[in-house]
């Protein structure tokens, strides 16, 4: 249960929302008073005329967001544990026609600035792919997050080197919770050109928002969606829970569950002096070292959480979904085991 936020179930204020939704016959593609709600109530969210577009899930959302920025000669700079990377199969080298990403270091997930600019500055000339768009994720890969004053000063970066910020938020609204700003302060303050916005991990079924602040960048972008098999037919669905989890407040209140969750799982696993904490726990992610013996034993015990392979580094992820009880129980299965030694 420990293993993603992908694997809860959906909220009940989702639910609700698609069971309203779907009481009546309505127009289909979009063209319907659920998506133009959920268009308009993501604006009030965000404190700007933004352009809004929904599509089933996040590599989509990131692949032709990153596609509406670049033509097939640029580069994508983002860190070297991005999603983009590491998780989409090449998905956004697919949809942009062979567009270039680049990879630099830094700590904690968040990429180096200083690295950033090295990679601009490489080289100039017409053989090397022209750097266009830089990437960054909110929350992080590794659960930690970008202050407002870090985004800005990134913003600011990326403006100067001529090129577009894109911030891929499968975990955003985490990074809200666990910052308690305003969402204009991570976004389009902070300079954020287009936003991938996640749902489906933070309660909802299906459906991620990709949220262009600059709504120039946004033309046709209607076209790639159909193009890629992202329109969907009953977007109500998709759109729906957006009017739920926002309009109730939801939304960033299972947030603030799940990262509170965190901070309680990683009391329990500290618990355990063999059990070392490897990066803040800032959103709704605990990574920690584990001795082997303890990864084997938890996972016979049916714990289900990743490892990553040679590190002895494990990932537990908490959901709106996750109970203090189950964490409650975790931590005193977690001390039996690491006393007897099974």
């Amino acid at each position: 249960m420990f293993a993603s936020d992908n694997y809860s179930g959906i909220c009940p204020t989702a639910w609700l929302a698609m069971e309203t939704a779907n009481q009546q016959f309505v127009n289909s593609y979009g063209d319907d008073k659920w998506t133009a709600k959920a268009c308009d109530a993501l604006r009030d969210f965000f404190e700007t005329d933004c352009q809004v577009f929904f599509v089933f899930n996040g590599t989509a959302a990131n692949s032709l967001a990153l596609a509406a920025l670049c033509r097939s000669y640029h580069s994508v700079i983002c860190h070297e544990m991005a999603h983009i990377e590491t998780d989409e199969c090449g998905a956004g080298e697919f949809f942009s026609n062979g567009t270039k990403i680049l990879l630099v270091p830094g700590e904690s997930g968040k990429i180096n600035p200083v690295e950033v600019t090295k990679t601009v500055q490489r080289r100039s000339d017409i053989h090397y792919p022209k750097p266009k768009v830089l990437s960054i994720t909110q929350a992080t890969e590794l659960g930690t997050l970008y202050s407002p004053d870090e985004l800005t000063q990134i913003g600011d970066l990326a403006r100067n080197h001529s090129m577009h910020l894109h911030m891929d938020g499968a975990r955003f609204a985490n990074a809200l919770a666990g910052l308690d700003v305003s969402p204009k302060e991570l976004t389009w303050q902070a300079g954020v050109d287009v936003l991938t916005f996640g749902g489906t991990k933070n309660g909802m079924a299906v459906g991620e928002a990709v949220v262009f602040f600059n709504r120039e960048l946004a033309t046709e972008f209607d076209y790639r969606c159909k193009q890629a098999g992202q329109l969907a037919s009953k977007m109500r669905y998709l759109s729906a829970p957006w009017v739920g989890m926002l309009e109730s407040g939801a939304l960033l209140q299972n947030a603030i569950h799940a990262n509170h969750c965190a901070q309680l799982l990683a009391k329990e696993l500290l618990s355990v002096p063999t059990i070392k904490l490897i990066h803040p726990v800032q959103s709704n992610a605990v990574f920690v070292q584990l001795p082997q013996s303890l990864v084997d034993a938890l996972q016979d015990n049916g714990w289900y959480f990743y490892t990553f392979i040679g590190s002895g580094h494990a990932r537990f992820m908490c959901s709106w979904q996750t109970s203090i009880n189950d964490i409650k129980t975790f931590g005193e299965e977690l001390r039996k085991l690491a006393q007897t030694g099974k």
